[in-house]
This record gives structure tokens, C-alpha cells and sequence, in this order.
């Protein structure tokens, strides 16, 4: 009798291990050379062009793509903030809203403007809200539960005047997607990961019409080394959440 209750036990667990996904043999490096990125992720993606609405009512190209493993939804969406400038201008804005420093504005809020929207969607509770880096660029970074009990993962950084978003929705049962954004890295132009000796923040654009930067000087611009500078090998995200995010 013992005999059969183990083998029915034995028989129970097999069946459940195979019910499992089965993560490690999914999961592999995708790169992107036309948004300048890679990430693991379980296989090749859904991709979709869209326009992005910026604070200021510029619509901006950009590039979402999209995986699904299992109940799991995982997304990397790239905007494209270079000719904030002249997206700005077509606009027609009033003269109080003229200045050059309402396109400048649009790129550099960009990353607080996306994390509003994650923040403001229906019924979330937001139980991480807090400054983030990966490989020394800058960003941010929001967990929220969702009123569905799913729990969504945000990472937010702006590179190269690129807004980069990553969101990991998982089920509530899920661990937390930390090889999907912690796998993350910006590609130079020869596909080779970028690595920074100091903390990088965007450059804004060169202004081209009227007159530079918002009080009549050129914008000084942020940034830490230049694209492809050396830094310390392995360098990975950090800020408050870089240990595995709360449950």
C-alpha cells in the first residue's frame, strides 16, 4: 500500500513540474540595433510603430515590443524625442508658450510624464515609486498592484533623447520579473553595450531656430561620459530597488 501511494505522489509531482513553465529554455538575449537595446526575454517579440502624445502635445514615433509567457506580459516601448524641436514648432503654440524651453521641457519631463500615466490608470495601488539606474544611466522605477491582482513592474530611462519603458505585468502568484529589467542594456552603434564611468543624464538636442535655450543661452546639456565610454564591467541597476523588489 505504501508502495502505490508513493508512486501515485511521484506520478502528482511530475504532472505539476510539466504544468510549470519552463523559464530557462524560453528566455534568451534579444537585441535591437534601430532603438539601441537588448534584454532577455522569452523569444522574439510582437512589434508595433505608434505615436506617443508627449505633455506638450507633440506626437512622437515610436516602437513598442511586445512578449507573452504564459499569463505574462512583458513590453519594451522606445520613443523617439529628437525632433522635439521641430514636432514642438509644428504645433502653432501661443506666444506664452513659444520659448524653446517648452520642447526642451517635453524631453527631460519625459520620464515623470510616463510615470503619471502608470500612476493616474484606474483602481492601481502603487507600491514602489523611486529613482533607478542601469549601467549608470538614470531613471525611475514603479511597482503597482492591479485591481485585477496582477502586479505591473516599470522601468523608465531616457537616452540619447530615447525614451526607453519597460513593464512587466505578472500574475499575482509571479516572481518578481528581475531578469527581464535588470537584463537590460543600451547598444552603441556597432551593437556593443554601453558602459558609463559616471552617472549619465540626457543631452538635450542642438536647438536649431530662434534663440538658444530658455533664457537666451544654450542649454548646457546633462550627460556623464560619451556613448560607449569605458566603466566598471558589470555595473547593473541600482537606487532603492535594486535589491529584489518588495512583494
Amino acid at each position: 500500500m505504501f508502495r502505490v501511494h508513493y508512486v501515485r505522489l511521484i506520478a502528482a509531482m511530475c504532472m505539476a513540474l510539466l504544468a510549470q513553465p519552463v523559464f530557462a529554455q524560453e528566455w534568451a538575449e534579444y537585441q535591437n540595433m534601430q532603438d539601441h537595446f537588448a534584454i532577455n526575454a522569452p523569444g522574439q517579440p510582437k512589434t508595433e510603430a505608434i505615436k506617443w502624445k508627449s505633455e506638450y502635445d507633440s506626437m512622437f514615433p515610436g516602437n513598442v515590443y511586445r512578449w507573452q509567457d504564459g499569463q505574462n506580459k512583458y513590453s519594451v516601448t522606445v520613443i523617439d524625442y529628437s525632433d522635439s524641436e521641430a514636432l514642438y514648432l509644428a504645433n502653432h503654440h501661443s506666444e506664452d508658450f513659444s520659448a524653446a524651453a517648452y520642447w526642451q521641457i517635453d524631453i527631460l519631463g519625459s520620464m515623470a510624464y510616463a510615470a503619471t500615466q502608470y500612476r493616474m490608470k484606474p483602481g492601481v495601488k502603487v507600491t514602489f515609486d523611486a529613482f533607478h539606474y542601469i549601467n549608470l544611466v538614470t531613471g525611475h522605477q514603479l511597482q503597482l498592484t492591479n485591481p485585477d491582482g496582477t502586479r505591473t513592474f516599470v522601468a523608465l530611462y531616457l537616452h540619447e533623447n530615447r525614451l526607453y519603458i519597460l513593464d512587466a505585468t505578472v500574475t499575482r502568484n509571479s516572481p518578481p520579473p528581475i531578469i527581464f529589467q535588470q537584463s537590460f542594456e543600451f547598444l552603441d552603434a556597432e551593437g556593443k553595450s554601453i558602459r558609463y564611468r559616471t552617472y549619465y543624464f540626457d543631452r538635450l538636442p542642438e536647438q536649431k531656430v530662434g534663440r538658444r535655450g530658455a533664457t537666451g543661452v544654450a542649454p548646457a546639456g546633462g550627460g556623464g561620459a560619451a556613448a560607449g565610454g569605458g566603466g566598471p564591467q558589470g555595473q547593473r541597476g541600482g537606487g532603492a530597488g535594486q535589491a529584489q523588489p518588495p512583494q
